[in-house]
């Protein structure tokens, strides 16, 4: 029995006697596991049925001022016993949710009645509730301490004289009730978009207000609209970036000039695709008489941080961009068109400045020394990959076109058959990843689907830019100044266990214990070169690997084979490249008066803390990750206009991914995923096996597994949901 000190306090307050809070608290924290109400009424001598009325009642009040917690069926416990974890909601169509958090391997249950505190994109504190009756963890709210402040699209409707929004994104569960439409008239169907005004509590109608009407028809334009708002990405130019453009002019360039190693007079050229907007990088090269360092090469980069200067508004409306965005009709520039397109590119035939990174290789293509300064070119050529790869296959048309650029065209090449020869492109692991080329009509839809093909122009720029970038590591490593890295953790413990369980079922091994290196991926991918089902197997490769992220914390590049790795040839459209020619151009004028002075050592006078550059790198790490998420919700929706014309058609296909609600399909012809439900497999009732990645039937034996060969039709497609939804036609396996 518990004594009550509290007790004669709580019979001069209330009719019924019934223990005080404090009593009930001590109780349930004596109690360490969980506590129903049945059990507190024994242990506290509670007989009476009103008496057990009134403790429900003081239990739900408790609750509510967050003294104890409600878990399941009145069990009660208190907070210290909970561990309490910070995430973001995840929404779900059918009305419950999950908790994502940055600590727990798997998200948390979140159950209907829990997503009545918070929705999708919500950041709040919760409590880590023990098991369901399913084995999942679920999370109790507690607070809210982030909304979703997003912009949420939708369908504008009336019904009954009352405006309301449905959601596109179907993890917003819930009808948007408008407060006030905007002053123009909206027709009923219209795509809007709707800000939330934010409510707390339960069973309150969920209210906004349109801020604007987008359109009613879709279009790829529209698409890239509602992607914008969607993920919040600026696009517009204030006022004072304006007003900051409008400063800028040439004559500062021609002055600083005189001040910068003059290089217009070497052959640089651009290699770009057809359709690239700007040109941030040029290439020069030419063999050596030195028997040991056999070649020069020169990357020559686009030198941003001359007209873009640290605390301006350019330069913070550039680090809020973080990245630009190519969509298929549309590119969001991180910098203005005047910079990116115009003062910063390097077009053919103006004097450009740039910073160089000059490279001394071996006659293997090894980086043996490496120097970086400040100086003016001018581009003698802007060339695509196609134009340099058809020169170095002899086509005489080309040659007699470019005659001037050709002995030069022929240097590179040179160089590239070196790179060739010793794998340089291919250091670390070398995905052969096969990527979809999509051609658009004139109306912006997709008109051919084919495969993008990598020829050896690309491979060649593309080895001089991981060299560029190699070099400026080792060079501002050397002074210790923090940085933004370019860091690719090894792969996670448990990734490699599920990565290892689908290889033995395929009868292949990765080697290297629980924590293989870049160089047993890249040995598994030499020996399954041949393998019929190559494409799969590199795609769960890849899967099993871990993102890419910018910190000052210098991790090693586990892609790429390398203990560092910066970030340094594309200024005109990556904010971190910007960072890191600051640095540089900082160090080289550090180290310049320190020869003036004779000094041994540069000044400790960083121009970025590591604070610093820890809060940029976690943004821009986010801006990449967002403009890839808007990206793929543009040519999803382009996907499915384009599978919308093929409903009914019988497609061959391979299975790339299996859940717990069916498989997904890439269909061989379009390189489009489209979704097998798992209801739709009529023969037999299928049970996930989420190790092996495989659906089983539990009568038949019936096996779905990754890279089976399929024949699916093509069911339905959805275009607002953005899904296309297949049915199985024949199975090969």
């Amino acid at each position: 029995m518990v004594v009550d000190s509290y007790q004669k306090k709580e019979e001069r307050k209330h009719k019924n006697s019934i223990p005080s809070r404090e009593a009930i608290i001590f109780l349930l924290k004596k109690y360490k596991n969980l506590m129903s109400q049945k059990k507190i009424e024994k242990k506290l001598c509670i007989n009476n049925q009103n008496n057990k009325k009134a403790l429900h009642h003081r239990l739900k009040l408790m609750e509510q001022d967050g003294q104890v917690i409600h878990v399941k069926k009145r069990f009660y416990t208190v907070p210290q016993h909970c561990k309490v974890i910070q995430g973001t909601v995840i929404g779900h169509r059918d009305g419950y949710g999950f908790l994502r958090t940055d600590i727990l391997k798997d998200d948390l249950f979140l159950s209907s009645d829990q997503m009545k505190y918070c929705i999708h994109g919500d950041i709040i504190l919760a409590y880590i509730m023990l098991s369901d009756k399913k084995k999942r963890n679920s999370a109790k709210f507690l607070k809210l301490l982030k909304p979703n402040n997003l912009l949420i699209i939708g369908r504008y409707y009336i019904h009954k004289k009352i405006s309301f929004v449905i959601p596109d994104d179907t993890r917003f569960n819930f009808k948007i009730f408008i407060i006030s439409d905007l002053k123009e008239k909206i027709s009923i169907g219209s795509i809007v978009s709707v800000k939330l005004l934010y409510q707390s509590g339960r069973n309150i109608k969920v209210q906004g207000y349109i801020t604007e009407v987008l359109g009613k028809k879709m279009s790829t334009n529209l698409a890239i609209d509602i992607a914008l708002r969607t993920h919040s990405i600026p696009f517009l130019w204030s006022q004072a970036v304006k007003s900051e453009l409008y400063e800028i002019n040439n004559k500062s360039v021609e002055y600083d000039i005189k001040n910068r190693i003059d290089l217009r007079h070497l052959h640089f050229i651009t290699i770009d695709d057809e359709d690239a907007h700007d040109f941030d990088d040029a290439v020069f090269c030419k063999k050596k008489n030195n028997t040991e360092e056999n070649w020069s090469l020169l990357v020559a980069i686009s030198d941003v941080s001359f007209y873009v200067k640290s605390n301006t508004a350019i330069d913070k409306e550039a680090l809020s961009r973080g990245t630009s965005i190519y969509f298929p009709s549309l590119v969001i520039p991180m910098l203005p068109e005047k910079i990116s397109t115009d003062l910063c590119s390097l077009n053919p035939q103006v004097d450009r400045l740039c910073v160089i990174c000059e490279m001394n290789l071996s006659d293997k293509g090894e980086l043996m020394s490496y120097k970086h300064y400040e100086a003016v070119i001018c581009s003698h050529g802007r060339f695509t990959y196609s134009e340099v790869s058809q020169l170095w296959n002899g086509d005489i048309f080309l040659k007699n076109k470019y005659q001037k650029s050709f002995k030069y065209i022929q240097n590179l090449f040179d160089l590239q058959k070196i790179f060739n020869k010793n794998k340089i492109s291919k250091k670390g692991i070398d995905f052969n990843n096969i990527e979809p080329k999509f051609i658009l009509d004139s109306n912006l839809r997709i008109k051919k689907i084919c495969e993008n093909i990598r020829n050896d122009a690309h491979k060649f720029i593309e080895s001089c830019m991981i060299l560029a970038n190699i070099a400026s590591s080792f060079f501002i490593k050397k002074y210790a100044h923090p940085v933004l890295f370019r860091n690719h953790a090894s792969p996670k413990k448990d990734n490699v266990v599920r990565l290892r369980l689908f290889l033995h079922e395929m009868g292949l091994t990765l080697l290297g214990g629980d924590i293989p290196q870049s160089s047993h991926y890249s040995n598994l991918l030499k020996t399954i070169s041949n393998h019929s089902q190559y494409d799969i197997i590199q795609t769960i490769l890849l899967r099993s690997m871990t993102q890419a992220i910018y910190s000052p914390d210098h991790c090693g590049h586990f892609g790429l084979d390398l203990s560092s790795y910066v970030h340094f040839t594309s200024p005109i459209r990556r904010y971190p490249d910007l960072i890191v020619h600051r640095i540089i151009k900082y160090l080289l004028l550090q180290n310049k008066k320190n020869i003036i002075h004779k000094k041994d050592n540069i000044s400790k006078n960083y121009l970025y803390t590591t604070h610093e550059m820890r809060e940029i790198g976690m943004h821009c790490s986010m801006a990449e990750r967002r403009a890839d998420i808007a990206n793929r919700d543009v040519f999803d929706w382009l996907k499915c206009e384009f599978m919308h014309q093929k409903i009914g058609c019988i497609l061959k296909g391979v299975i790339s991914n299996v859940t717990s609600f069916g498989f997904y399909v890439r269909l061989n012809k379009f390189f489009i995923d489209g979704l097998v439900h798992i209801t739709s497999l009529k023969d037999d009732y299928y049970y996930f096996d989420s190790l092996r990645l495989k659906l089983i039937g539990k009568a038949h034996k019936n096996i779905y597994r990754l890279g089976d060969v399929l024949q699916v039709q093509v069911v339905s497609v959805n275009l607002i949901e953005r899904k296309i939804e297949l049915s199985l036609y024949k199975s090969f396996s």
